[in-house]
């Protein structure tokens, strides 16, 4: 029997450091990693150890034979990645499983290099690999800053709820929240509470993982309008958000047009197709619980400017899609080119995944389901949209047809998912045209001790995982520039930054009032039978935080 690695493949390669057979690929020092969706295991080497499956951080490897019906398709595409190819090699000679190359030390540092004290601004996945990086490699002291009263980031915030494994993630993070290097100081934001210029003087360093927290927009009339959302907001809704509770969401429309046709696309037009018993058992938002109960929404058409070829979303969450409960998953055939590419296409390729699904029309009708199916979700290639029109709501997305010409499509909302972009960070310097801060392996342009990781590094691109060797790239300047003694030396101490912060901001949350906050989490989402009911507003997350701390001091 050999491990096969899933659809929640995290990309972070946890499990190829502890695979005693080398037979899980691509590895960081390969070209491809980064570049593939998720890793594979060769069934040819695989010694059914189980080293990995220990190992992940996301729960995406299990044994072949206990994959379930719609995880089938994954044992098919591990092994189709080593076709053609040779089995990790041997050796026949001492107690080791195969040859083993030369040792690398990617952290050597001198005798004497003493502990540096770093912030990291943001608690989302990169943040929180480059503090992991330097905990565990250093003696640096580490100061984590964000500017909402709760930690997690884009874990918290942006996996869909219906992703639990992936979230699991956030477990391997949080150890480190109550690490004793570790000063937490939560709902602190850099520009408003404190600069640039004041974090700096306190730290010998000071890391930027502030993520791309908008999003792009599509340039079209009509987007202004009510019931145009961007995906970022949707999620954000979802997902309880502090700064999206409040958003008015319309489900009352039978159909949603959805632009973009990568991974965040595909989330949203699940969600909103899914059932809603299903999502009652995850730590969705109760607000967005409740409206997606009473939705009226049947069919969701996700629109791509390019073909199905050259569809941006993974195999795996395409996949996953083809086993949604009660719903059915079609192909719109407006377009000849859709369809050829689709037959054309081999087995293992985006389009050829799409082979034997229903071709429809959609146009201004109502939507239509095939038997057995309550809802729909429909691609719709070849296509974008070119105006929004309604009295008020969104009542039709007017598209391209393919041939030149364009189409109606009735909807009671659209949302734009064609990427999301970064802002700029007040004292910092930043790229309007990629919505990065430039910089050089991490290090920021012009600022001396400044460095970024994350998608304000390198853009909007990767899964969680890609951000482990992003921030060992960021980690290794900075320790690099502390070796060579290019850091400039701070003015202040840790116990001065901690009197600054709460000087400036009164509810500032640390790390027993983040404890505080993830238990009463847990205990109300056990009284609903969910792993947890998220607090969903500042004010909450503040006074649970509060509480937490004061009766822990009372006892």
């Amino acid at each position: 029997m050999t491990y096969a690695i899933t659809q929640t493949c995290c990309n972070d390669a946890t499990c190829v450091a502890v695979c005693p057979v080398n037979c899980i690929h691509p590895t960081p020092e390969e070209r491809a990693f980064g570049s593939t969706e998720m890793l594979h295991i060769d069934p040819r080497a695989c010694i059914d150890c189980g080293a990995c499956a220990d190992a992940c951080p996301v729960d995406a490897i299990f044994p072949v034979d206990a994959l379930s019906v719609a995880q089938r398709e994954y044992a098919d595409i591990n092994a189709a990645y080593y076709e053609g190819g040779e089995p990790a090699p041997g050796t026949t000679e001492g107690p080791n499983f195969h040859a083993w190359g030369e040792p690398v030390f990617g952290r050597s540092l001198p005798s004497d290099f003493g502990p540096l004290r770093v912030a990291v601004v943001g608690t989302g996945p990169a943040g929180m690999y480059a503090a992991q990086d330097l905990l565990l490699h250093t003696a640096a002291e580490v100061t984590l800053i964000d500017r909402l009263p709760v930690a997690g980031g884009l874990v918290r915030y942006g996996v869909a709820p219906d992703h639990p494994a992936t979230k699991k993630v956030g477990d391997t993070f949080s150890r480190f929240h109550s690490h004793p290097r570790v000063r937490m100081h939560l709902g602190i934001e850099v520009g408003r509470d404190v600069t640039a210029e004041e974090l700096a003087a306190h730290h010998d360093a000071v890391i930027y993982a502030v993520g791309a927290s908008t999003d792009r927009r599509l340039g079209i009339p009509g987007e202004d309008g009510p019931g145009c959302l961007s995906a970022t907001s949707f999620v954000a809704w979802y997902n309880a958000h502090p700064e999206a509770v409040a958003q008015d969401v319309d489900l009352s429309a039978e159909r949603v047009v959805v632009v973009g046709n990568g991974n965040v696309a595909l989330d949203v037009a699940r969600i909103l197709v899914a059932d809603p018993e299903a999502l009652a058992g995850t730590d969705i938002a109760a607000h967005a619980l409740e409206a997606l109960r009473a939705s009226r929404v049947r069919e969701v058409v996700v629109l791509g400017r390019r073909g199905p070829e050259d569809a941006a979303y993974t195999r795996s969450e395409l996949l996953a899609l083809k086993h949604l409960p009660g719903v059915e998953l079609v192909v719109d055939d407006h377009d000849p080119r859709t369809g050829a590419a689709i037959d054309a296409a081999g087995a293992g390729d985006r389009a050829g995944l799409l082979r034997g699904l229903a071709r429809v029309r959609t146009g201004a009708a109502a939507p239509t389901t095939a038997a057995g199916a309550a809802r729909r979700i429909v691609l719709r290639f070849h296509s974008e949209p070119v105006e929004i029109l309604g009295d008020g709501d969104v009542r039709t997305v007017r598209v391209t047809d393919g041939g030149g010409g364009a189409a109606d499509l009735a909807a009671g909302m659209l949302l734009r998912a064609i990427g999301y972009r970064g802002l700029p960070v007040p004292g910092l310097p930043f790229d309007e045209a990629s919505g990065t801060v430039p910089h050089e392996g991490g290090r920021v342009a012009g600022l001396p001790g400044g460095y970024v990781v994350g998608w304000i590094k390198r853009g909007p691109s990767g899964g969680i995982g890609a951000n482990r060797t992003c921030a060992a790239e960021t980690v290794g300047t900075l320790l690099a520039d502390a070796v060579a003694g290019t850091l400039p030396a701070p003015t202040g101490d840790a116990k001065a930054f901690r009197r600054l912060a709460r000087r400036r901001n009164r509810r500032v949350v640390d790390a027993r009032g983040l404890a505080a906050i993830d238990r009463a989490e847990r205990d109300r989402g056990r009284r609903d039978g969910r792993p947890r009911v998220k607090l969903a507003t500042v004010e909450e997350l503040v006074a649970t935080a509060r509480a937490g701390r004061l009766l822990r001091l009372s006892r």
